[in-house]
């Protein structure tokens, strides 16, 4: 998968992209991402990306100029250009389900934005989409991006050792994940349970079932809810969408 990033503040995804999963995807040729420094296609001596925004108001506006440029040097013409997404808090919340749908994208355009956001004409001519990593508001869409990128590669073919691991754990089946153990089987008077030494997969799959549906319960009851109900379609519609996907 090719990633391209434009960004006021480059720097700000070296350490993330060049460690751990990504770093070794990188290196193995799985994901190239290029984050690209907005201030290249401005064409004044201060190298400025924002402005005073129309109407009045605090804060500054990043300028759409910059932003059209960049896409039809990067592509070759705006509408060439791949899936593109806006990191904005008023976008789509990021989950696990478009995290899957983008992994299928060859090619993904992030455009972050700062201030008080980005010029609208942005986002109606090159924004596919606006997406939210949660109710809340950062500095930038840098941070965003961060966790966007690091969500999809991880489902990318051969980016994780165990591709089980992708398929084992929160949100992968609409369902918080079970606890999780590993040895000294004691510590701090505190035992792994006995279930999980017991060699019973049969037991410990239920275990693990039954511990998801009480976490979940009692930490996104909304999860749960949505987890019921696609089932109760799932059994009324046998030839529908698996239930167990989120």
């Amino acid at each position: 998968m090719r990633l391209d990033v434009l960004t006021i503040f480059p720097g700000y995804f070296a350490g993330p992209l060049e460690t751990s999963l990504l770093g070794r995807a990188a290196e193995r040729g799985l994901v190239d991402a290029r984050v690209h420094d907005l201030r290249r296609w401005t064409h004044d001596v201060h190298r400025s990306v924002d402005d005073a925004p129309y109407g009045g108001g605090a804060g500054m506006v990043l300028k759409p100029q910059p932003f059209f440029d960049a896409v039809s040097e990067l592509y070759g013409d705006l509408d060439a250009r791949p899936r593109t997404i806006v990191l904005t808090p008023r976008g789509r919340l990021l989950d696990q389900r478009l995290v899957a749908e983008l992994a299928a994208e060859p090619a993904m355009l992030l455009l972050c934005g700062r201030y008080e956001g980005i010029d609208e004409r942005v986002h109606t001519r090159l924004a596919h989409d606006e997406v939210s990593i949660g109710d809340y508001v950062l500095a930038g869409g840098e941070a965003a991006a961060c966790v966007l990128i690091e969500a999809v590669t991880r489902l990318l073919p051969g980016v994780m050792g165990n591709a089980e691991s992708a398929t084992d754990e929160s949100f992968a089946d609409g369902l918080l994940e079970h606890p999780q153990y590993t040895r000294p089987p004691e510590i701090e008077g505190l035992a792994v349970p006995e279930v999980l030494r017991s060699g019973d997969h049969g037991a410990v799959e239920a275990w693990r079932h039954e511990q998801a549906l009480a976490r979940t319960a009692e930490v996104r009851p909304d999860l749960l809810a949505r987890w019921r109900e696609r089932r109760a379609a799932a059994r009324q519609d046998p030839m529908g969408e698996d239930p167990r996907v989120d």
